[in-house]
């Protein structure tokens, strides 16, 4: 009885795990640096929700002069986010905003939330 084997020898066993450790050191650096990403992304979308709540601010403080909070400085914005912005986390670099007008305000990260943008802006308008 002359029976065929058929399978794979340790010689092609040992190259394609060769070739999976090639593939796996050249794919590692890119995702070792996902948390400067991931800090980037969450310092944009801080920003992007206080340029958001002084939208939706102003529009509530414009129908109606009892919603919504007076906006005279950039610091005001904290107020916008709820829960209010972790002063432990970020800084909002105070400026004054005059009535009606739109100023650019600046978000700036803490030591342990920093990746690598230093900081961002956002928008505010001035509303009584």
């Amino acid at each position: 009885m002359n029976k065929q084997q058929s399978g794979f020898t340790l010689i092609e066993l040992v190259m394609v795990i060769v070739i999976l450790g090639i593939l796996a050191a050249t794919a590692l650096p890119k995702f070792v640096n996902l948390s400067a990403d991931a800090k980037d992304a969450a310092l944009k979308g801080m920003a992007g929700a206080l340029s958001s709540g002084n939208v939706i601010n102003y529009g509530a403080r414009s129908a109606n002069g009892v919603k919504g909070i007076a906006v005279a400085n950039c610091s005001a914005a904290t107020a916008f986010v709820d829960p209010a912005l972790p002063a432990a986390d970020y800084t909002i670099t105070a400026a004054p905003v005059a009535l009606d007008t739109t100023v650019s305000c600046t978000l700036t990260p803490t030591a342990a939330k920093l990746g690598t943008l230093v900081s961002t802006t956002f928008s505010v308008t001035g509303i009584n």
